[in-house]
């Protein structure tokens, strides 16, 4: 899907039906011919498409200086929709979004449609202006960075409930759930880095110019970036310590059941040996007689159950 937007003197953005210098043009998912008419049409470099929609491609930048024409590559974080019906189940993922800035447009390039490009498109994001390309770029690196804050404080919400209904069952379920938290918090902090030296090589403003009014908010996807890190990091540790305490804990309730069984196996047992004994052939024992045995048995049991009691060990 090929869109094009444009923000006017009044400073409102506004989608056009075709390509105006000045405009920004989004491409989510675009087809063979979309993407034949980003590279005929306007010019990008095809291998700056290609890289955009690999969705193994790491966060970085290029460069081309026959064409004039800039790529930044910067992961974002996505909630896997598949399991979105059930907050309690979600997983967190990071895909690439492809930012090219060339002469007369800027372009973005996606495989799925993301809320960051749709905050983009209507409008809310404050400042934005698609003349002013380096502007726009770090206004979409910034609203990026929230967007893994905003996840990450998801995450924890998740993990604090899954820890509180693992405090009262052992199912697989929440545990499944916890694994899948503990491996969206490893793809998170492997994209906030990568994206941190994407960060960095910007700031350095060799591959795009940077304007002085725009320090600042350089300066604010920074801090936002290096909070995401922190966050992911210390949500990361607590959810290993929690993962590992919670194995320890279901093995040791595991040796209590063993524990609890054995002595039961251990209690019932008794009356079976003695009963056993009564049925051998042994003189002087009258059908009469069954209730000595049975006696025995009984009072056996009740001593081996308060020994075992004494000892807690049904517990």
């Amino acid at each position: 899907m090929l869109e094009f937007y444009k923000t006017f003197e009044d400073g409102i953005t506004k989608k056009i039906d075709a390509p105006q210098h000045g405009c920004w043009i989004s491409a989510i998912a675009p087809t063979q011919q979309e993407i034949d008419y980003l590279i005929n049409e306007i010019g990008v470099l095809p291998e700056f498409v290609k890289a955009s929609l690999d969705e193994e491609e790491s966060s970085h930048i290029d460069y081309d200086d026959d064409e004039a024409q800039t790529l930044v590559i910067v992961d974002y974080p996505n909630a896997d929709e598949d399991d979105a019906a059930d907050e309690n189940t979600l997983l967190y993922t990071t895909l690439p979004l492809g930012v090219v800035i060339m002469k007369g447009y800027i372009v973005t390039i996606c495989l799925y449609d993301n809320l960051n490009i749709e905050d983009m498109a209507k409008g809310r994001i404050r400042g934005m202006n698609t003349d002013m390309k380096t502007r726009f770029l770090l206004l979409l690196l910034l609203k990026i960075a929230q967007r893994f804050l905003i996840y990450l404080r998801q995450i924890d919400r998740v993990s604090s409930r899954t820890e509180k209904r693992l405090h009262q069952s052992m199912r697989n379920q929440e545990l499944i759930q916890m694994l899948g938290l503990e491996k969206s918090l490893v793809y998170f902090s492997t994209s906030l880095k990568t994206d941190e030296v994407t960060l960095n090589k910007i700031m350095r403003g060799k591959l795009i110019k940077l304007y002085e009014e725009d320090q600042d908010l350089l300066e604010d996807v920074l801090i936002e970036i290096h909070q995401a890190i922190e966050m992911c990091n210390i949500y990361s540790n607590i959810l290993s310590g929690t993962m590992d305490a919670f194995a320890s804990v279901i093995s040791n309730n595991l040796n209590i059941v063993m524990k609890v069984l054995t002595v039961i196996t251990i209690v019932m047992a008794i009356p079976n040996i003695i009963f056993s004994f009564y049925g051998m052939n042994v003189n002087g024992f009258d059908g009469t007689m069954w209730w000595i045995p049975a006696l025995i048995a009984i009072v056996a049991c009740i001593i081996a159950t308060l020994i075992f009691k004494k000892k807690d060990m049904f517990h």
